[in-house]
């Protein structure tokens, strides 16, 4: 009894030292792979993660490691992209409380009161604002997907970009717009 509980501890440390030479080994190679088709290092970093995880818990033999861990990471990769949706304007300006400006009544208003022009204002003012302290590239793609109405396919046959990092740039503008309008609203709120 106590050489079979040796001999699945020796098992399992060498089980230990398989993973972790496969995760050394392969790693670098990896990351790289994975790199250079997701927008961020943040998603790159997490899928690399997923693959990894996926290996320990695969029961079945490999024969092929490396093609293995590639088409896994290929896979995972293509995942992440289906499950990404765009941010959409509509998102910006959604208030999820009960007590919320909602920027749609006030566009589309049909009441031309002084108060109603002057939160237009104050909102375009802010919308603006927000806009330009973002980078160049987020800014433009926003602008052009929302404001203007160009599709992510035709800004990306103009510009050269993927469409995943058109996507990443839309939306790290949008969470930056609507932390700032959400700033606009909590003031306009707490008057």
């Amino acid at each position: 009894m106590d050489a079979a509980i040796t001999l699945e501890a020796a098992m399992a440390n060498g089980q230990k030292r398989n993973i972790t030479q496969v995760v050394n080994e392969y790693s670098k190679r990896l990351l790289g792979f994975i790199r250079k088709r997701v927008s961020n290092d943040a998603d790159a970093e997490d899928i690399l993660q997923d693959v990894f995880y996926q290996f320990i818990g695969n029961t079945q033999p490999i024969e092929q490691l490396t093609g293995w861990l590639f088409a896994v990471a290929r896979n995972k990769i293509i995942d992440r992209s289906r499950k990404h949706k765009p941010d959409l304007l509509e998102d910006v300006f959604a208030g999820n409380d009960e007590e919320s400006v909602n920027w749609a009544e006030l566009f589309f208003s049909k009441d031309d009161t002084p108060e109603t022009a002057y939160l237009r204002n104050l909102f375009w003012e802010t919308l603006n604002t927000a806009l330009n302290e973002l980078p160049e590239e987020q800014r433009t793609v926003f602008v052009q997907n929302e404001l203007e109405g160009i599709s992510f396919k035709d800004i990306a046959e103009q510009t050269g970009e993927s469409m995943n990092t058109l996507l990443s740039r839309k939306r790290y503008a949008v969470l930056h717009l609507r932390k700032r309008l959400q700033t606009l609203k909590n003031e306009l709120l707490n008057y």
